[in-house]
Order: C-alpha cells, then structure tokens, then sequence
C-alpha cells in the first residue's frame, strides 16, 4: 500500500508527541508507539483552524467500511484512558488508531492483525472538533 501523507493538528502533535516520549518504554503497546511515532514525524502539522474538514483528528468520529466483510462501522478516536471498544471508542495506541490518524475520507488504510491484514476505506466524517469550533479539547 502506497504511503500518504497524513494530516496532524499542531494541537494533537504535542499531545501525541508527549504521550510517546513520556510513556513507559516497557508497556506492550511499544510497537504501536514507535509506530505512532513515525506517523507524527512523517506527518503534516498545521494550525488547527486549518485542518481540512475531512482529516481524522484526535475525539472525531467518522465512518468506515471494513474492506473484507463489506461492514460499515462509527468509531471515534481517542486517547488511551478514554478507549471503550464496547462504545467504538479506539484508542490511539491501537493499531488500528495509528493507521487512521491524519488520514482522509476516501483513503484506505491498513494494518496487520494475526490472521493477516485489515482494510478499511474512510467514508464519512461524522464529527471533527476542529469543524466544530473546538480547538481546546
């Protein structure tokens, strides 16, 4: 799959970027914070005011559908402490919060799982703070 360039308000750059460098380097989410990581660094930072209304940023909810089973799914991204996956509240540090974020409607993304790949194709924006006003969440 062919690289993007992902998208990351200057806001949740240093909220993210913090969460990397402060986290205890023995956690088992270790992989998906080098992961995060590299997405931060390779990513496009631009003032929240300018984000594009379509980009996935930290506490929006959009709409996906999975690749495979032809399901479409609502999920919101959040930070660690706030993720439900009862509620389709998905972590940052989960593998497939690293894939999604910075990423825009109409993209597919991709990550490994044990049985092999998922494959989701951004459908919609449901909510995205920054749209919305909210640049101080």
């Amino acid at each position: 799959m062919e690289k993007k360039t992902i998208y990351i308000t200057e806001f949740d750059f240093d909220r993210l970027y913090g969460l990397v460098e402060s986290a205890d380097p023995n956690i088992r989410d270790k992989t998906h914070l080098l992961q995060l990581k590299e997405e931060l660094e390779q990513g496009e930072v631009i003032e929240p005011p300018d984000i594009p209304s379509d980009v996935i940023t930290m506490n929006s909810k959009f709409r996906v559908l999975d690749q495979e089973g032809g399901i479409q799914s609502d999920y919101t991204l959040v930070f660690p402490h706030q993720a439900d996956f009862s509620k389709n509240r998905i972590s940052i540090l989960a593998p497939m919060g690293v894939a999604l974020i910075g990423c825009k409607v109409g993209d597919t993304v991709a990550w490994k799982i044990q049985s092999g790949q998922k494959r989701f194709k951004i459908l919609e924006i449901l909510y995205q703070p920054e749209a919305s006003g909210d640049f101080h969440r």
